[in-house]
């Protein structure tokens, strides 16, 4: 795909709990509308650090979503699909560490999404060594809900399983643009 200016694509957020299906969703989006995605930076980050993250690695990893998000916005066709957002990195911070880095809350300001898509809490968990709280998913899903809507900001809240996950998706999103 042919570089494109950030300004001609559609930025949609994938975001909610652990172990919603953002990461599948997400591809399967960039499939269905022929584009590109924006990994979730926090795994691959998590899987090179040889020991527990800290508040800090937070903050280096909200860094580097945004710096991906920039680099595969150039590459996107029309929409560029996000596997989380800042959001995430806030409810992260706030619930590990009772705290948010400054730049993590000044940037949720500054970083457009033209649409959030909220992963409900309908699939069941999978463990995965990087997920920590099982037992959350409803208050979670409440903050992410919460936070959503307090900032104003457009969403919907995407539930179903297996494919009729992405249908659900892909009727709001054509519904939306």
């Amino acid at each position: 795909m042919a570089d494109k200016t950030n300004e001609m694509i559609r930025k949609i957020a994938i975001t909610g709990p652990e172990s919603t299906g953002k990461s599948e969703l997400c591809s399967q989006l960039a499939v269905h509308y022929s584009t590109v995605w924006v990994p979730e930076y926090a795994r691959d980050y998590l899987n090179k650090i040889d020991r527990p993250y800290t508040y800090d690695d937070i903050l280096e990893i909200a860094r580097g979503q945004i710096k991906n998000e920039d680099y595969w916005g150039r590459k996107a066709n029309e929409y560029l699909f996000c596997d989380t957002e800042l959001i995430v990195a806030k409810i992260w911070c706030e619930v590990k560490y009772h705290q948010c880095h400054p730049w993590i809350l000044e940037m949720i300001g500054k970083n457009h999404y033209d649409l959030y898509l909220l992963c409900n809490i309908d699939l069941p968990w999978e463990y995965d060594p990087q997920r920590e709280h099982p037992g959350l998913r409803q208050c979670l899903f409440d903050l992410y809900y919460k936070e959503l809507s307090e900032r104003n900001l457009p969403f919907f809240i995407i539930s179903g399983k297996g494919k009729d996950r992405m249908i659900n998706a892909i009727s709001i999103i054509d519904k939306y643009h």
